[in-house]
């Protein structure tokens, strides 16, 4: 697919959309070491807890749809401003709200935020630069950053949380937010005109939005509630009815919200079940070793920022050899062998958390993790944009990121109940038992990446010349 704009993509371009996917890793990273001060201050159980991440989660995986379509309608620039603005007016309410329900409010409107930025990013870059070398190289450089922004999250957290208060982990991210949507006007390209004759699809975009926010809703809360309790069926029923309108309204509209042909697709549905169980695996890992960290070996949360670095660094080499692997041995390859790495890893970790030696016995799986984890991330992006229409990108990056919400708060939901079943008798074993069933799930997405078509020579000679 050739890039689309007349204007040719800047460092300074690639710099801020790099920067969009630092600050949504940022985000999504920095509370896990401060959750422990958070539950202690704000009065969280242990159960609800979960909701410092899952109300991001429930906000992101809902509107993601409506954030992809608005950006391919309305301008893929002018969204990544709403998002960027989005996320610092959130994070300066987190940081100020001082109460639980404030926070997670808070926490619910990054979420949105991130709904607008994530797809809107991924369009510009699937729009600007063409399929081949010069799209993996800046895939490269926004997973790069993503990676950074894990390592940045991870250590910030620790810092921050113990010299300032777990609220300084809110604040950080208002001047760099703030920062990036202001020089998104003068450093990537306007959007130009409105295309004529498209319309939003309004009912397609409530539908789709409330049916999505209230099934990862009842994901999320159903083990509070329980799986059988009427709240839990009664949400169930009514998202999968609203998604069921969803699916009629875009089947007979003029101009859908998310164009059903785009499921014909076999790389994005692949693609969708591929982002759902890498943050049911790799995803859930920072979430589950901050805890074990903190309340097992009694770390600090500064201790336990530093003990992520390494992690990251190595996310940062698998990048480095996803880009490589790419070139050389194709998509297929480049993602059955991270996932593959990310089991063989997530199960060393398992292995070695019960022996009570602590974090260096934890090393050599955390190595091989990492390095999965970064080729993973990155090949898994460049599946879900390969072969869909330029006008069309923003919505194929929201289905594809919807699946890795849903997939991300489904699988957190269902681990945390396994972990807090306190299996073995104590809660180490629980989080033992959870990080065990992650690796399985890392290994169902290597199974799933042998799926995934090898390009023939004709098909790369085509899109090489389209390029």
């Amino acid at each position: 697919m050739p890039a689309t704009s007349s204007a040719r993509p800047s460092g300074w371009m690639l710099l801020l959309l790099a920067s969009a996917q630092l600050i949504i890793a940022l985000d999504a990273t920095i509370v896990f070491v401060a959750l422990p001060e958070i539950g202690s201050h704000l009065g969280f159980s242990a159960q609800q807890l979960q909701w410092v991440v899952s109300a991001y989660s429930v906000a992101f995986g809902g509107f993601l749809l409506l954030g992809g379509r608005a950006a391919d309608l309305l301008g893929k620039r002018r969204f990544y401003i709403v998002g960027q603005s989005l996320y610092a007016l959130a994070s300066l309410a987190g940081g100020l709200g001082g109460s639980a329900l404030l926070l997670v409010l808070a926490r619910a409107v990054q979420g949105v935020g991130g709904a607008m930025l994530f797809p809107a990013t991924l369009a510009l870059i699937n729009s600007h630069y063409a399929e081949g070398p010069a799209r993996n190289r800046a895939f490269a450089v926004w997973s790069a950053a993503s990676a950074a922004g894990l390592a940045l999250g991870a250590l910030l957290g620790g810092v921050l949380t113990q010299w300032w208060g777990w609220e300084a982990v809110f604040l950080v991210n208002v001047p760099l937010a703030g920062a990036c949507a202001l020089l998104a006007r003068r450093w990537i390209p306007a959007d130009g005109e409105r295309e004529r004759g498209r319309r939003f699809d309004l009912g397609g975009a409530l539908t789709v939005t409330v049916g999505g926010t209230l099934l990862v809703f009842a994901i999320v809360q159903g083990p509070e509630w329980g799986w059988s309790a009427p709240a839990t069926l009664g949400c169930g029923a009514l998202a999968l009815f609203l998604l069921g309108v969803f699916a009629w309204i875009e089947q007979r509209g003029h101009d859908p919200l998310m164009p059903l042909r785009l499921l014909a697709h076999r790389e994005l549905r692949l693609a969708m079940f591929l982002t759902a169980l890498f943050m049911s695996s790799f995803g859930v890992q920072y979430y589950f070793l901050a805890l074990y960290f903190q309340q097992v070996y009694g770390y600090s949360v500064l201790q336990s920022g530093v003990a992520f670095l390494p992690a990251t660094l190595l996310c940062t080499l698998g990048i480095w050899l996803a880009e490589r692997s790419l070139l050389r041995f194709g998509l297929r390859t480049t993602l059955v062998s991270g996932l593959l790495l990310g089991a063989l890893g997530i199960g060393g970790v398992y292995v070695a958390l019960p022996d009570g030696a602590g974090f260096w016995s934890l090393m050599p799986g955390i190595v091989v993790l990492s390095i999965g984890q970064g080729m993973t991330w990155t090949a898994m992006w460049v599946s879900a944009g390969q072969g869909i229409a330029p006008g069309e990108q923003g919505v194929a990056a929201g289905i594809a990121s919807t699946s890795q919400q849903i997939g991300g708060a489904l699988g957190l939901a269902l681990l945390v109940s396994l972990a807090n079943a306190g299996l073995g008798g104590s809660q180490a074993a629980g989080i033992e038992q959870a990080v065990g069933a992650s690796a399985l799930l890392a290994l169902l997405g290597a199974l799933l990446a042998l799926r995934l078509r090898v390009p023939t020579a004709q098909g790369l000679a085509a899109a090489a010349e389209r390029g």
